[in-house]
Order: structure tokens, then C-alpha cells, then sequence
């Protein structure tokens, strides 16, 4: 009985995004803070949504660590499997807000501390999606316990997932980012990947077929590559490509989140065993919410269940 929509393994932090628009850290004044991480995020929304996400990750026992304890709480997520340590503090990342990719700089911590034993046999054995992050994947202990973690789930036949939210300044070198991507890679993800992601992680603008092919040679069946303002493309191998346009909204209050978002819509969809292309529209609806929100999405986003 899967009885968890989704497992999302990595990065629990807290974000401070900044103040001002459109500025970047060195002019940014005042910050807010906010409760951050990509899987968080995504683990948030989803209960959100009406689902049953489990969230596995490594906190510090400190004031951000009980914050981050009172957010989960407030949308009924399960946090017996995230670990609270002594020796270091929350991890913290002071973010730009910005209608484009924002400028970030971490404070790395607690949040890499993940181990084996935060996730067992029998809790991938009840999951539907196992779920991470290239951010998640950066550093050890986390690394090596994700891509264990991900062949057990792939064996017990748990469908993986992962955000190629690939930033050089977390990595020790390009080649080990692409050594590990294609590690995971090989269980057949579904990838959802940014435009700004493919040209920090190549060092180059390369064709969007080229993307895709790069996925699809390593194993991966199903590549979303996310463009903005321009929309989205989802290649299928051996399948005709998908293309849909971003819906319009009047102003964008705060870009921090919305890919998240994006993946939060199409991993639920997903889960509900809608069609590739329902998969993409509510995705894109959810995405446009969190572009009007500066933070976490508002409340009323359980209106999106109404719509499949």
C-alpha cells in the first residue's frame, strides 16, 4: 500500500529574500524570512494540494529549527523523519527577489547532514515518488545517502524525480555535478530542468534538442525544460515534443519558488494519473500563482484540485 504521494529528500533551510526588487545582495537592504529548500517546497505545496508527502531532512536544534518545526505543522506535515542536530545550526540562504533567477548566497550547515537512517526500507516500499534535488545531491553525507537511497526506491519500484537546480558555488567542479546527475539519471527521473539551470551546468547556451538528448541518453524518458516567460517544453523519448505558453500575469512580485511550484502542480498531477499534457497545464497555473506571491503560495491553492 503506497501510502506516501511523495518523499522528498534535501534541502530544509531558511530563506531571507530580500526587500528590494530587482536588486542584488551587495544593494539589497532589509530581508524577510521565509521557510526555504526546492524539496521543502514542493513537499509543502503538495499538502497543500491534498496530498501525502513525507519530508526527510537534517535541521540544526536551534530558533530556525523550531520555525521551520511550526511551518510544517501549520499544513499538517509529518516531521518525525527530519533530523534535529547539535553540532551544527540551520542551514540559511540570503536571497535577491527579482522577477528573473535570483541572486542566492548559502550558508551551508545542517541541511547536508542526511544519513541512511532517516530512510528505510519500509518507508520507500510505501512511497509513489521519490523526489531530490541537484542542490540536495551537492555535498556529502547527503550525496552518497540520496544515490543510495534512489536505486533502493528504483528496485521497489517508486518512481524518482529530481530539480536540476544546478548552481556552480555548491559544487566542487562541474565534472562531479555531471558525474552525480547522471548517477541518479540512470532510474529514469522524471527531470525538470530550467533554461538559466542547462547553461550554469554546460557553461554554454546549448539548442534545447540538445538538452533534451543529453537527458534522454543517460536514461531518462521524460525531460521538462522550463523557459520563463517562453513557457515550458516536455520532451518524451521517442514521442512528439510538447510545448505550452506561460500564462500571462500583469506582475511578477516574486520569481523565489516558482519553479518549485511549477513541479509541485505536475508531480500532483502526476500522482492523480492525468495526462502528460494536464500534467503541464496545472503546473503552469500553479507556477503563475506563486509568480503573484511574494513567499509561500497563498492558502486558497486547493482551489487547483478542483480543477482536474
Amino acid at each position: 500500500m503506497r501510502n506516501i504521494d511523495i518523499l522528498c529528500v534535501g534541502e530544509l533551510l531558511i530563506d531571507f529574500i530580500g526587500h528590494q526588487i530587482g536588486e542584488k545582495i551587495n544593494n539589497t537592504r532589509d530581508y524577510h524570512r521565509y521557510l526555504g529548500g526546492s524539496p521543502t517546497n514542493v513537499a509543502m505545496n503538495c499538502a497543500r494540494l491534498g496530498l501525502n508527502p513525507i519530508l526527510i531532512a537534517t535541521v540544526g536544534d536551534d530558533g530556525f529549527g523550531e520555525y521551520i518545526f511550526e511551518r510544517l505543522d501549520e499544513v499538517g506535515i509529518n516531521h518525525s523523519f527530519v533530523k534535529k542536530i547539535s553540532d551544527k545550526p540551520t542551514s540559511v540562504i540570503f536571497v535577491s527577489r527579482t522577477d528573473g533567477t535570483p541572486d542566492f548566497l548559502p550558508f551551508r550547515e545542517a541541511d547536508y547532514c542526511i544519513t541512511e537512517d532517516q530512510i528505510s526500507e519500509e518507508t520507500l516500499s510505501k512511497t509513489t515518488i521519490f523526489h531530490t534535488t541537484c542542490f540536495a545531491l551537492s555535498k556529502n553525507p547527503a550525496q552518497a545517502t540520496i544515490l543510495k537511497k534512489a536505486e533502493e526506491a528504483f528496485n521497489l519500484g517508486c518512481k524518482l524525480s529530481i530539480d536540476i537546480n544546478y548552481a556552480k558555488k555548491l559544487w566542487s567542479s562541474q565534472d562531479e555535478a555531471l558525474r552525480v546527475i547522471k548517477t541518479y539519471c540512470k532510474f529514469n527521473p522524471l527531470v525538470k530542468i530550467s533554461e538559466d539551470d542547462m547553461t550554469r551546468l554546460f557553461e554554454e547556451t546549448l539548442p534545447h534538442e540538445e538538452i533534451f538528448q543529453f537527458f534522454h541518453s543517460q536514461g531518462v524518458d521524460t525531460v521538462c525544460l522550463t523557459l520563463g516567460s517562453k513557457g515550458v517544453k516536455l520532451s518524451r523519448k521517442g514521442k512528439k515534443l510538447i510545448e505550452l505558453p506561460a500564462i500571462k500575469i500583469e506582475k511578477v512580485m516574486d520569481a523565489t519558488g516558482a519553479g518549485d511550484a511549477f513541479w509541485s502542480g505536475f508531480l500532483f498531477a502526476y500522482i492523480k494519473e492525468k495526462s502528460i499534457e494536464e500534467c503541464l497545464a496545472v503546473a503552469l497555473k500553479l507556477a503563475a500563482l506563486k509568480l503573484q506571491n511574494v513567499g509561500r503560495l497563498p492558502d486558497n491553492i486547493n482551489i487547483l484540485s478542483k480543477l482536474l
